[in-house]
């Protein structure tokens, strides 16, 4: 048992390869991101959906530059509807701003509003504060294994909600 009374993980002798050990410890990773998510749309006054859409734009922004608003519905599942309403509340939030293209009029968008990163950044500090202390309990050789599952982790997961998987 480690110093925060959560049980260390190990395999049971049963799963030798670990893979429901694993599954659990996912589910329970994703199942307190998603809390930690909700508690930020409730003190924000936004959807779940509408801090999904957040990160969703925050992330495109360093990967691929600005995401559009269909990108943004085709990567929430929503219809146009759905994201429209999302997108409006959280331009009126502050939270996004809508923008032209410059070299298409007709093509917007959107970005994450510099203060609003700013309130996000200090409402996440706590997690990325934790992030950071698990880190330090790696290698660097560990972390770049860790890395590496994650990266395919998401890759499969991107494969296999693209029906490819």
């Amino acid at each position: 048992m480690s110093g925060s009374g959560v049980p260390s993980p190990s395999l049971p002798g049963d799963d030798p390869a670990g893979l429901q050990s694993f599954a659990v410890l996912l589910r329970r990773m994703n199942g307190e991101f998603n809390r930690i998510a909700q508690e930020f749309a409730q003190a924000q006054g936004l959807h779940l959906t509408d801090v999904q859409a957040l990160i969703a734009i925050l992330d495109a922004d360093a990967d691929e530059g600005p995401i559009t608003p269909g990108r943004l519905r085709e990567q929430l599942n929503l219809t146009s509807g759905a994201v429209t309403a999302c997108i409006d509340r959280l331009e009126k939030a502050g939270h996004i701003r809508r923008v032209r293209a410059v070299d298409d009029r007709r093509v917007v968008h959107l970005h994450y509003a510099e203060a609003a990163k700013e309130i996000a950044r200090e409402y996440f500090q706590p997690l990325a504060r934790s992030t950071g202390a698990a880190r330090d309990r790696f290698t660097p050789e560990e972390l770049a294994v860790v890395v590496r599952f994650l990266a395919e982790m998401n890759r499969e997961l991107v494969l296999l909600r693209q029906g490819s998987g």
